[in-house]
């Protein structure tokens, strides 16, 4: 399985996942062009792509979504809630929508991605794990909270990307206002460095093979204090990545 993180935050979210029988995009919050030429630097042509997953209504996970079918011809997998909720995004003329349901599995030929409703607080949004019927692949992004479930789900996979927003004294000190900082580490907001390193550090010696920490804050994170957060929870030894904000990352494999 191969693996390349597109862009992660809240400025955009796009990520690669290919397996023996499927090229798929998980999130089109980048524009057509960057994904194009992303992808075209690690030999992949994205007019090759078999599907482009959203998982939720937010505009750095949808907004591009009519873009990459009308230019590139990628068939568009969403729920109907999330649809409906995102049409105010004027996401533009759409042919070739394939709806699930939160908790459905959709194949790829040998290749499943099982979708888990999550609580964060977009309309019907879901995490995903690909399977090529081998290794399971998990991304993990927008997740609400710490919700039960996620350490069995995560305990399942040999790599991950999951969210480590935020650091708790960033926000507590940065110029968010106060409802905001109260959304982001409410119930329906996103984990925080701590409580993501606290998840991984209960799964990480089982059957992962590496975890990569996305979704990062521009005004509450900086790569250093969420990667510091994590080796001082996993220890130097395990392998972690960052998913950057401005550009790709990667590639990662799975063997």
């Amino acid at each position: 399985m191969f693996v390349v993180s597109l862009q992660s935050g809240s400025n955009g979210n796009s990520v690669y996942v290919e397996t023996g029988s499927a090229r798929l995009l998980i999130d089109a919050g980048i524009s057509g062009i960057q994904a194009q030429e992303r992808l075209a630097a690690f030999g992949r042509d994205i007019r090759s792509v078999d599907a482009v997953i959203i998982t939720h209504d937010h505009s750095d996970h949808v907004r591009c979504m009519g873009v990459y079918q009308r230019k590139f011809g990628l068939p568009a997998y969403i729920t109907s809630r999330t649809l409906s909720a995102a049409a105010w995004q004027k996401l533009g003329k759409l042919s070739d929508v394939r709806h699930f349901h939160a908790g459905e599995t959709i194949r790829f030929g040998t290749t499943a991605v099982e979708t888990i409703s999550t609580p964060h607080d977009g309309v019907d949004g879901v995490a995903v794990v690909v399977d090529d019927g081998r290794r399971r692949m998990g991304v993990l992004t927008d997740l609400g909270h710490a919700f039960d479930g996620l350490e069995a789900v995560i305990d399942s996979l040999d790599g991950v990307l999951l969210e480590s927003n935020y650091d708790c004294q960033m926000l507590a000190s940065g110029p968010y206002p106060e409802f905001l900082k109260q959304r982001i580490q409410g119930p329906g907001g996103h984990l925080s460095n701590d409580e993501a390193a606290a998840v991984l550090c209960r799964c990480a010696a089982r059957r992962l093979q590496w975890a990569c920490l996305g979704h990062l804050s521009e005004q509450n994170n900086e790569p250093h204090k969420a990667m510091e957060t994590h080796r001082r929870v996993l220890g130097a030894d395990f392998p972690l990545h960052i998913a950057s904000r401005y550009q790709a990352a990667g590639p990662w494999q799975l063997v």
